[in-house]
C-alpha cells in the first residue's frame, strides 16, 4: 500500500496515481486540485482530449480513477472526488499547459498593477520560458514575470454571454 501524501504532495500523488489511467482510456491529465470549501474537502480531477469531453468520458474515467485512488489511499482525510473537464476560461498552472496554449489568446491578471494602472494584461500567448510569460499584445510583445501573475486563463469565453 502507497504512503499516504502530506500537504503538496496530495496532489502529486494523485497525478501520478491518475495519468496512466487516463493515457489508457485516451484522455489527458488537465489538472488536480485538493480544496477545502467550508468543512469539506474536494478531490477534483480535470481531465481534457482533443475532441470535445461529454459526460460519458466524465464517468468512464471516474469509474476507471475510483478503484486505482481507493487502493492507493493517498488522502487520509474523508472528500468528495470531482471530475470534469477543465471548461472554458481554463487556468493555466503548468508549463504544460504553457506549451499546449500558444498562439491562443490568453488573460493574465497580475498580483499588483503595472506601471499603467492595469491588472489584467491580454494577448496571443507566445511562450512561458525561464518564468517569463510572454504575450503578443496586438503587436506589443511583453514579458510578464510569473511570479507577478495571480493566474492566467484561456480566453475562450467571451462571446458565451454576448
Amino acid at each position: 500500500m502507497a504512503q499516504k501524501a502530506k500537504g503538496g504532495n496530495t496532489v502529486a500523488a494523485v497525478e501520478a496515481l491518475v495519468e496512466p489511467v487516463l493515457a489508457q482510456l485516451g484522455l489527458r491529465l488537465w489538472d488536480v486540485r485538493y480544496e477545502k470549501e467550508g468543512p469539506d474537502r474536494f478531490l477534483r480531477i480535470f481531465i481534457d482530449r482533443d475532441e470535445p469531453l461529454d459526460i460519458d468520458a466524465c464517468e468512464e474515467a471516474t469509474r476507471a480513477i475510483n478503484p486505482v485512488i481507493d487502493e492507493a489511499d493517498p488522502i487520509p482525510e474523508s472528500y468528495y472526488m470531482e471530475v470534469g473537464g477543465p471548461g472554458l476560461g481554463r487556468h493555466l498552472t503548468k508549463d504544460a499547459h504553457f506549451e499546449a496554449m500558444r498562439g491562443r489568446e490568453v488573460l493574465a491578471h497580475l498580483i499588483r498593477p503595472d506601471e499603467t494602472g492595469a491588472r489584467d494584461v491580454r494577448g496571443v500567448l507566445v511562450e512561458k520560458k525561464d518564468g517569463v510569460i510572454v504575450l503578443d499584445c496586438a503587436g506589443d510583445v511583453r514579458g510578464i514575470d510569473a511570479k507577478a501573475v495571480s493566474f492566467c486563463k484561456l480566453c475562450d469565453d467571451d462571446d458565451l454571454f454576448d
